[in-house]
């Protein structure tokens, strides 16, 4: 374990800001894999600030006088990165019009750094895979086995056991990399860092123009603490700066800290039932389903309260409107028809009429209901949650006659997602209202 003094040392020489025991502890382990030639992983999401520990591993390694190359693997294509890593011969291609060394022999003595290594071809990844075990590799267009003497510092945000199990990644080469992992905490669980961070981007930027640094209120400090940063320290960067040059008041309101922030911190958590693009569902939208449910039970149940007042001239306490309720509403999973201004209900099953107003043609004046004792003896036809999500579609697009942009509002989706349902159902979409 390295003492605090040495980690805060580390901290001072490469600019790192925080005080969270999850960031000190990634940094502990950095030291110490330092001085050793095992290859590291380093995970995280994208911006917690990955880029700083290969810096950190290389610097304390007895490899610090040789160089350090940062290779950046998702942005070179997939037909030229072999030759970028291992180097190829004259005439290896097209454009060979010379030989050329690879990253890896450039990097003989010292420390390569693979940015996004998650994102490499599988063809790669076995040639990878052959320097990790031999330390030999071979040019593009060459037959000759070359040696290098490099140590590995791998990067990703990508879930590596997932790309595992969909085949984008080898087994083995993942073991051969995370000999020593290193996971770098995302923002929002180091709470303690936030407003440091933010302290020190609006004073490099202010001492860069020539300007007071903003301040933000106790009020603002704890927004900031609570909210998501999906992007992570480059977001918070880039609202401190967007801030300290469009406001003027240098004190920053919780009010003022707000418009800057997007809006996903203040929608409920939701959780994703297959693809929202694709037609899946979340659980935001699920919500609003049961919402819908439960208003339309109320106004059945508020329609059976009127009908038992006002239908039946003499009380009957063993059938209370809890009962009607339930009754109507396991009638209702039948799908069979309630007319709110004659009501009755017609069981199709059994063909005979369960509830049902008097008809001139009938000597009674009242209105009579027959009451269903035992609902468990109707069966229930479950409603699938894509009928669910179908009829909740339509009927608001009937609500709104016919406009696309007003009902994707209302069912909080995009209005693409709207059309290609509509599409789907086999309604037409050439005449609706924009």
């Amino acid at each position: 374990m390295i003492n605090s003094q040495d980690i805060q040392n580390v901290k001072n020489r490469f600019g790192i800001i925080g005080v969270s025991p999850a960031l000190n502890h990634a940094i502990d382990i950095a030291i110490q894999v330092a001085k050793t030639d095992l290859s590291v992983l380093i995970q995280g999401e994208s911006g917690v600030g990955k880029e700083f520990f290969p810096k950190i591993i290389h610097q304390y390694s007895n490899r610090k006088h040789n160089s350090l190359i940062a290779v950046n693997c998702g942005a070179i294509p997939e037909g030229t990165i072999d030759s970028e890593l291992f180097g190829h011969v004259k005439g290896a291609f097209t454009s060979a019009t010379s030989d050329r060394k690879g990253y890896f022999e450039e990097a003989d003595g010292g420390t390569i750094f693979l940015d996004e290594v998650g994102e490499l071809p599988l063809s790669t990844q076995v040639r990878l895979l052959r320097v990790l075990e031999s330390g030999e590799f071979i040019r593009v267009g060459s037959s000759k086995v070359q040696k290098t003497n490099v140590r590995v510092v791998a990067a990703t945000n990508v879930n590596m056991l997932k790309a595992i199990s969909t085949g984008r990644f080898r087994e083995d080469l993942y073991y051969r990399l995370n000999a020593v992992p290193i996971n770098i905490p995302p923002l929002r669980d180091r709470k303690s860092d936030i407003t440091l961070l933010f302290r020190k981007f609006a004073s490099d930027l202010a001492e860069k123009y020539n300007m007071p640094p903003v301040k933000l209120t106790p009020q603002a400090e704890n927004i900031v603490e609570n909210y998501e940063w999906r992007g992570n320290i480059r977001q918070l960067k880039n609202i401190a700066e967007q801030i300290s040059i469009l406001e003027q008041n240098r004190e920053i309101s919780a009010e003022t800290i707000k418009t800057y922030l997007p809006y996903q911190n203040n929608l409920p958590a939701t959780f994703t039932f297959g693809d929202p693009e694709n037609g899946g569902f979340k659980e935001r939208d699920l919500m609003f389903i049961i919402m819908q449910m439960k208003k339309e039970i109320d106004n059945l149940k508020d329609v059976i309260s009127t009908y038992h007042v006002n239908g039946n001239n003499t009380t009957d306490n063993s059938h209370d409107i809890n009962r009607e309720s339930n009754n109507l509403i396991a009638i209702e999973h039948k799908k069979e028809t309630v007319n709110q201004e004659t009501p009755y209900i017609i069981d199709n099953d059994d063909k005979k009429e369960i509830g049902r107003q008097s008809t001139p043609n009938d000597n009674k004046k009242e209105k009579e209901i027959t009451y269903i004792d035992d609902i468990t003896e109707i069966e229930e036809q479950p409603i699938t949650l894509a009928e669910q999500e179908k009829r909740m579609i339509l009927e608001t697009y009937k609500k709104t006659k016919s406009n696309l942009k007003e009902t994707a509002e209302i069912l909080g989706v995009s209005t693409r997602t709207i059309y290609r349902k509509l599409e789907e159902y086999g309604i037409d979409t050439k005449n609706h209202k924009k």
